[in-house]
Order: C-alpha cells, then sequence, then structure tokens
C-alpha cells in the first residue's frame, strides 16, 4: 500500500489485474452471503407462518428487511462514492473560495456554509492543497492527512442520507408490488415517483433545520427558537422552502431510473447478481442523469444563491425562482447553459446507482435465502 501511494502516477498498470481480483472478491463474497445467511438462520427461530404470509403476498422479504438492506446500501455508497466530492471540493477551494458548497455522499446533496472564508464544521474544507487531479489528489491526502481524510465531513450527513435511501427504497419496493396489480409494466414509474416525492417532503424540513445549524452554529434551544420565528412568520409552509425544485428534479430522475433499471433487468443476465445489478444500475443512472441535467444545473444554482443569501441576510424577492433561474442560465449562456457539469455529474451519479443498487439487490438476496431456508 506504501509502495502504491509513492508511486501513484505508475499505478494504471495494476488497473487489469486489480479489476479481475474485485471481480473474484465480489464472486466469493456473494456466496458468503447465501451461506451466512442459511446458516444464521439455522441456529434462530423463525416463525414459519409470517414467512408464508409474505409468499402469499408476492414481497420476498419484509419491509423491516428491505429497510436493513437499504441502510447497508447507503453506507456502502457513501464509502466508495464520498472520496471524490472530497477531492471536488478541495480543488474548487485551492482556485476560490466560496460562501457556500454542496457537499455530496453518493445519496444526496446537503449544503455546506463558509463563514470568513472558514467552514464552521468541516474544518477539512480550508486546509491547503495542490492537486493536480483527482488520482493525484486522493494520493496526496492518503500521504500527507491520513486515509480517514478522504471521508471528511461524511458523519454529520449520513444523519439524514441513510434514513432517507431507507424511506425510498422501501417505499418503492411496497409501491411497486401495489401498482403493479393495476399498471404492470409501467408500475415502476409510478412507484418510483411516489417513494421520491414522499421521501423528499419526509426529509426537507429536518434537512432545513440541519443547515441552519450548520450555517450559523446555533444550539439546539436557539434552532427549536429560529424554527418557530419561521413558522410564525411564513407558516408552516417555510419547513419546506425548496421542496418544489428539488421535486421538480427528482421525481422526473427516479421515474426514469426506476423504470429502464426494471426493464433491463430483464434484457441483461449475468450469472452474478451483483453485477448484473450493477450493470442495469449503471445504465439506468447515467441515461436518467444525462435527461434530467437541466433540471439539476437550475436547482444547484438555486442552492448555491439561497444559501448565499442567507448568509448576507439577504431577501430572494422571485430571484431564486425556477423559472427566474432557468431564464437567466439561457440569458448568460444559452441553451448549453443547461448542460453545463453534465459529464462530472453522470461521473457521480451512474456509479453511486451503480454501487447502491447492486448493495441492495444483494441485500436482498441474503435476507430471502435466510427465509427461504426455513420455509
Amino acid at each position: 500500500m506504501v509502495a502504491f501511494f509513492k508511486h501513484g502516477s505508475t499505478c494504471y498498470q495494476y488497473l487489469p489485474s486489480l479489476t479481475v481480483i474485485i471481480l473474484q472478491i465480489i464472486r466469493r463474497f456473494e456466496n458468503l452471503v447465501l451461506h451466512t445467511g442459511i446458516y444464521l438462520q439455522s441456529l434462530s427461530c423463525t416463525n414459519y407462518t409470517a414467512n408464508v404470509q409474505k409468499k402469499m403476498n408476492g414481497n420476498d422479504i419484509t419491509p423491516v428487511q428491505q429497510m436493513l438492506a437499504s441502510g447497508s446500501g447507503a453506507m456502502i455508497t457513501s464509502l466508495f462514492m464520498t472520496p471524490f466530492d472530497v477531492i471536488k471540493i478541495r480543488m474548487q477551494s485551492q482556485r476560490t473560495t466560496p460562501k457556500c458548497f454542496l457537499y455530496c455522499n453518493g445519496l444526496m446533496d446537503h449544503m455546506c456554509y463558509c463563514l470568513n472564508g472558514n467552514t464552521t464544521s468541516t474544518k477539512w474544507y480550508k486546509r491547503p492543497s495542490a492537486f493536480q487531479g483527482t488520482f493525484h489528489g486522493m494520493v496526496q491526502i492518503a500521504r500527507n492527512e491520513g486515509i480517514t481524510s478522504l471521508w471528511s465531513g461524511l458523519a454529520p450527513t449520513l444523519v439524514m442520507a441513510v434514513p432517507a435511501t431507507m424511506i425510498y427504497f422501501t417505499s418503492y419496493d411496497q409501491l411497486k408490488l401495489y401498482f403493479s396489480k393495476h399498471f404492470g409494466q409501467y408500475a415502476p414509474v409510478l412507484a418510483g415517483a411516489v417513494a421520491r416525492a414522499g421521501t423528499v417532503t419526509v426529509i426537507s424540513p429536518l434537512e432545513l433545520i440541519r443547515t441552519k445549524m450548520q450555517s450559523k452554529s446555533l444550539t439546539y434551544r436557539e434552532i427549536v427558537q429560529a424554527v418557530r420565528s419561521s413558522v410564525e412568520v411564513g407558516g408552516l409552509r417555510s419547513m419546506w422552502i425548496g421542496l418544489g425544485p428539488t421535486i421538480l428534479r427528482d421525481v422526473p430522475f427516479s421515474m426514469m431510473y426506476w423504470y429502464m433499471y426494471e426493464q433491463l433487468k430483464k434484457q441483461i443476465y449475468h450469472e452474478s447478481l451483483f453485477i448484473n445489478s450493477f450493470i442495469c444500475g449503471f445504465s439506468a443512472g447515467m441515461i436518467a442523469a444525462v435527461i434530467t441535467q437541466p433540471l439539476d444545473v437550475v436547482k444547484t444554482k438555486r442552492q448555491i444563491t439561497l444559501g448565499e443569501m442567507d448568509l448576507m441576510g439577504v431577501k430572494a424577492n422571485g430571484r431564486t425562482s425556477t423559472l427566474y433561474l432557468l431564464q437567466q442560465i439561457i440569458r448568460e449562456s444559452g441553451n448549453k447553459g443547461l448542460f453545463i457539469g453534465i459529464f462530472p455529474r453522470c461521473l457521480k451519479i451512474a456509479p453511486a446507482c451503480a454501487i447502491m443498487i447492486s448493495s441492495y439487490e444483494l441485500g436482498k438476496k441474503f435476507f430471502k435465502a435466510s427465509d427461504d431456508h426455513n420455509i
């Protein structure tokens, strides 16, 4: 490992061998999951009637098991994807010192604030750096700051991201089962839309509270007072500021992603469930990301604008509406401005979707194998 970081520039020649090794590890891990599930279940007492009832209802596993599978998938996705965003943020800070920035752990975007050039809760952000690229940055951080620095700022975001992912995936599976009785192959479209809209609606007030705490370093008592004042002035809907643009981006993405994923699963077959899900998830995520890119550009600009205005105490006065920002982007950059950053977004979204769905499917396979052994 030490040699790897010392000679990072020449390590590309080992990538083919590493790929083969990773695939072999995945294959063995799948076998381990199956045998471990069967073994653990043989040591415990399972309710036979409950398992039979699950099969009669059309569910392979229970909602609790779906939540556990999606929760573990969320953790795995974050561990893989967070270092790339940490590098991106550190490289951006080399050129300028923004008032706020978006932090993505592979599951959802989080607004983080900078005060007077420093951040209030992410001290890693202001560390000096001179990275020449993503891979070079990873090597330098691991060598000079420790390998754990690649996951700087991850813990606070997981408090929101993991529960949101558990709600989202569990809701989708349950809704797809219900809608499939009435809408057939289009059930994933409706299930994806409802599940995503519901998850965003539940999480939005909590994420708003998190950003307030982070932006002004408020205590819990001050947070309660700030929320109470916000509700008194703007009503309950003030807790869902920004919900519209979020739904406008996330719901279409979810609809397209799940429909394409379910269709690709029928067309692509590989003996490894993990690899099969990975390919389908990667492809579906890539296509959905490209199609919804203009909506993401508008939402990102809106988040950054609102964050900067909030720090300066300036009221929006309509300057952050979706229509206003859309017109502003087209006026300043033309239609191509709506597709700015499409390549980096695809590089982030597609692998994250692939890792999340393949981990989730493998987790469901683990629980299903355990239950089948007792029926």
